[in-house]
């Protein structure tokens, strides 16, 4: 059978570092990337070569992924590596989104990653690995960026819980949780809402953290976080009241909840 990983958003950004690292890996055969646009994902197969197969999937329809998962069962693969990376913020208070964007946001960073694992996991075997991008936004509630902390808290303890549920079959799932990444992510979260997050403290380069990920993973470690920062904030997090570590947040982005500022 051949051996394959999936990398979902693998077009750009931390996903695309992702594919370069599997492409490392020589018992790999097939890297099947997927991402929304065709013309980016083709890009990237141009640029890194004939061993990536592209798929054009939008993660938040329920629908597509039964798709992918119907012809998953019908080819003859394992998967080696299930990547979900694909997920997107927007930095704005609640009035800023409508009930649709609202619940995109939860269908892809939530639905599209448990859909995705569920697809997977029948077809991977003993030693294989799920990758799943959570967040440092994961370990805290952050008002002014409320559901996407709150999507990426619920894809941090999802996939912990799930590590402890596969191990009797030999799959191990590790939640990444990495600060600030220079990526794409900042053009669609930043939609000129007033009250927003706009101070990025720590800010690194997804290859760092995709490489830490990825050395975690094959650890067998159940969560991976990158940097002495980001490390700081998780013990914080632990340790200090939820209302206070909302504050500290509020303060550091110059946010007044209690201003008129719309």
């Amino acid at each position: 059978m051949k051996k394959i990983a999936i990398i979902t958003g693998a077009s750009t950004g931390l996903g695309r570092e992702f594919v370069k690292l599997i492409l490392e890996k020589k018992e790999i055969e097939e890297i099947w990337a997927i991402a929304r646009h065709q013309d980016k994902l083709d890009k990237l197969r141009r640029q890194l070569g004939n061993r990536i197969r592209t798929f054009s999937i939008d993660l938040s329809n329920r629908a597509r992924i039964e798709e992918f998962g119907v012809m998953l069962s019908e080819s003859d693969v394992e998967v080696r590596y299930l990547i979900n990376n694909a997920g997107y913020a927007k930095f704005c208070s609640y009035h800023d989104l409508n009930v649709a964007d609202s619940l995109n946001m939860i269908d892809l960073n939530i639905g599209g990653v448990v859909a995705m694992g569920l697809v997977c996991i029948p077809h991977m075997p003993s030693g294989s690995h799920i990758v799943n991008i959570a967040s440092q936004a994961a370990f805290q509630p952050l008002p002014y960026q409320n559901l996407y902390s709150s999507t990426k808290a619920f894809v941090r303890n999802y996939t912990r819980a799930l590590n402890v549920e596969l191990e009797d079959c030999g799959i191990t799932a590790t939640a990444v949780c990495p600060g600030w990444i220079k990526t794409h992510l900042y053009e669609r979260a930043n939609i000129g809402a007033a009250k927003a997050t706009k101070r990025f403290c720590g800010m690194t380069t997804p290859d760092k953290v995709a490489k830490k990920a990825m050395a975690d993973a094959d650890r067998g470690k159940d969560i991976s976080i990158y940097s002495l920062y980001v490390n700081f904030c998780h013990i914080g997090a632990k340790l200090l009241p939820q209302q206070l570590m909302m504050k500290l947040w509020l303060q550091q982005q110059h946010i007044d909840p209690h201003s008129n500022t719309k």
